[in-house]
């Protein structure tokens, strides 16, 4: 069985469910609100799970309720939970607001987290094939992909929005750097995705790619670009799928995978989520990606 580490954030959501997303300031009746396990890594890790991986979730929760029950839902998951939780800290939350065609607002608030990464159980690099980080925990990510590049396992990187030079200092290190469509355009500073991957290329050593949501993903691999169609399906929550994505794509090159293997495998994983609704719950199985792929290839 593959294995994987995911690092980063983990995140209390709270999904309300509207009929279209505001447009303007106001009060408006949600017509449901769950609260959902949430954050890039976390999501990550509980879609390489369900897909069939071995997986580790290392990361930071808050000394809180929303903290203790998120670890627990994680390891109902199947992940295996390396946390830090010291006394005093807050775990993050965000208001998610859905609307009924599956797109999402979020509001987020990060908690009160400790900030250092020395307790990171480096030695478990041994037990894995590749290693996946979010942009959200910079001095983890930092020790996680230093680790893993002398054990010459494939480092990827999860780019979404955030502070530009911690970004610069991460995509030295990690070979695989996967950017949302809006990260991507705020740290290159042009929406043009071609010149925004060639950039993003000339610091990192590796694969970059961007994901564009139902326009699919555009890969740069050895200078040349390749574009991965999305797949078509009835989306009823959008929120998180992209985090989806990138633990499949990191499980598939755990596997041995190829480059645009793993980016259609994580595209119909994503898709799927998307189809299933909001939540943990709504991952895929490895079963429902391959039954897409056999149908789409």
């Amino acid at each position: 069985m593959a294995a994987l580490i995911c690092l980063g954030i983990a995140v209390r959501d709270l999904v309300f469910r509207l009929p279209a997303l505001p447009s303007q300031p106001g009060k408006y009746t949600a017509s449901g609100l769950a609260p959902r396990g949430g954050g890039m890594a976390a999501t990550a890790a509980v879609a390489a799970a369900a897909l069939g991986g071995q997986v580790e979730y290392w990361g930071r929760l808050g000394d809180d309720a929303p903290g203790r029950e998120l670890r627990a839902e994680l390891q109902s998951c199947g992940v295996k939970v390396q946390a830090a939780s010291p006394a005093g800290t807050q775990t993050p939350t965000s208001a998610v607001l859905v609307a009924d065609n599956g797109e999402r607002l979020l509001a987020v608030y990060p908690g009160r987290l400790d900030d250092s990464a020395a307790w990171l159980p480096l030695e478990r690099l041994a037990a894995v094939q590749a290693v996946l980080a979010d942009f959200r925990w910079p001095a983890g990510a930092e020790r996680l992909f230093a680790a893993a590049a002398g054990q010459r396992l494939p480092r990827v990187l999860d780019a979404d929005m955030g502070e530009p030079e911690t970004l610069r200092r991460l995509l030295s290190l990690c070979d695989h750097a996967v950017f949302s469509q809006a990260g991507l355009a705020q740290w290159a500073g042009t929406e043009e995705v071609e010149a925004g991957l060639a950039a993003a290329a000339r610091l990192s050593p590796g694969v970059v790619a961007v994901t564009l949501g139902e326009r699919g993903s555009v890969f740069l691999v050895d200078g040349q670009l390749h574009r991965v169609g999305a797949f078509a399906v009835d989306a009823r929550d959008t929120n998180g799928a992209g985090d989806v994505f990138h633990g499949a794509y990191t499980l598939a090159l755990a596997r041995g995978e190829t480059v645009l293997d793993a980016a259609r495998f994580a595209s119909a994983a994503a898709a799927l989520k998307c189809r299933n609704g909001s939540g943990w719950g709504a991952v895929p199985t490895f079963d429902d990606v391959h039954s897409l792929l056999k149908v789409e290839p």
